[in-house]
């Protein structure tokens, strides 16, 4: 099978020929270039560069056309703050008052200079990839984007003191975050990452996502022309699992702080999942603690098909060793052949 073949099938219930590995590095393209990382992601022909190094290097099943969450606040007029050794930050909120959210209107792919750069990659991506491999690309949920546009406490305030302004300002967060997500469809990408920690069971209660996050994802997904997969970036899905599923999503990217077996039989067949390497202690491990973590994560939630093994933030960090994402891939090599005989029964029955 090559790389779209095993995905699919995995995302179907189905058993490929291996567990398909979303090694989800965006930084380690820089230091395969030999690049700053602000320099990196200025332009098109460098990410494009670093995916296919990384692509051929880590021996992973998807091409990641994600540059840096900032560059959606930079497209409402917001900055980016560079650093050396991590991923690039959003400067400051570009809704200083909730009464702009009044006279707000959602930016225009085609006047955003660094959304420009991220469709030109997933163009170039796509051409290399054809039919083989899944290019991957990311939209921030209208729900999450607003942490970005505010701040996290000003918001929290709006979802809890301005209940009007906070539909107001998803109603326009979702034209948006649909246009952007569609236009990188339209450019070549195979799927899209719907990124929306602020749903998570550790961000907000469960009660309050029913109310406000998961509404506007069923929204905004329906209207989405391709596949999505929401991803959690670290938070917790399990006690809102049934209510992912419900959005129409295909996928869920999980937390190390979960129990796959766990999320395994919460998903049942009406999710696949996405998951869960810590990326984190990822930093500290050795080739043999990789080898471990990934026996650990196929053993919990790989049997029958349905999961992609990933890290659990849906970014790796600068700081994770090549010796270690090697040792990944090594390791999927090894014991992710499936039939997975070598998981004991019990686990098998989860």
């Amino acid at each position: 099978m090559n790389s779209m073949q095993r995905c699919l099938a995995a995302l179907a219930h189905q058993e490929p020929d291996r567990v398909p590995l979303f090694l989800l590095a965006t930084l380690h393209g820089a230091r395969e270039l030999g690049m700053p990382i602000a320099e990196y992601f200025s332009a098109a022909e460098h990410v494009v560069e670093g995916q296919l190094r990384l692509f051929r290097k880590y021996r992973g099943d998807c091409l990641y056309a994600f540059f840096y969450a900032a560059i959606e606040a930079e497209a409402w007029g917001g900055s980016t703050h560079f650093r050396a050794d991590g991923p690039p930050a959003c400067g400051e909120p570009v809704i200083g008052s909730a009464s702009l959210i009044d006279r707000l209107d959602p930016p225009a792919i085609d006047d955003a200079p660094g959304l420009l750069r991220v469709i030109e990659t997933i163009r170039r991506l796509s051409d290399f990839a054809g039919d083989r491999v899944p290019v991957i690309g990311v939209a921030i949920s209208p729900f999450s984007l607003p942490v970005m546009q505010m701040g996290f406490a000003a918001y929290l305030d709006l979802i809890h003191d301005d209940r009007a302004r906070f539909e107001q300002l998803m109603r326009v967060n979702e034209e948006f975050t649909v246009s952007w997500a569609n236009a990188q469809l339209a450019a070549g990408a195979t799927a899209i990452c719907y990124f929306d920690p602020l749903s998570a069971a550790s961000v907000i209660p469960p009660a309050l996502y029913r109310q406000t996050g998961r509404r506007v994802a069923r929204r905004t997904l329906a209207r989405i022309t391709g596949p999505t997969a929401t991803h959690l970036a670290s938070g917790r899905a399990l006690p809102i699992m049934g209510d992912l599923a419900d959005t129409g999503t295909l996928a869920v990217g999980v937390s190390a702080l979960e129990d796959l077996r766990v999320l395994k039989a919460a998903a049942g067949d009406r999710v696949a999942l996405l998951g869960n390497l810590n990326g984190v202690e990822m930093r500290r491990w050795t080739p043999v603690r990789a080898e471990a973590e990934v026996r650990r994560a196929i053993a919990g939630a790989a049997r029958g098909g349905g999961f992609i093994l990933s890290d659990n933030h849906g970014e790796i960090p600068w700081q994770v060793a090549d010796q270690v994402l090697m040792a990944i891939g090594d390791a999927v090599e090894r014991w992710g052949r499936y039939p997975l005989d070598w998981i004991p029964s019990a686990a098998r029955a989860g």
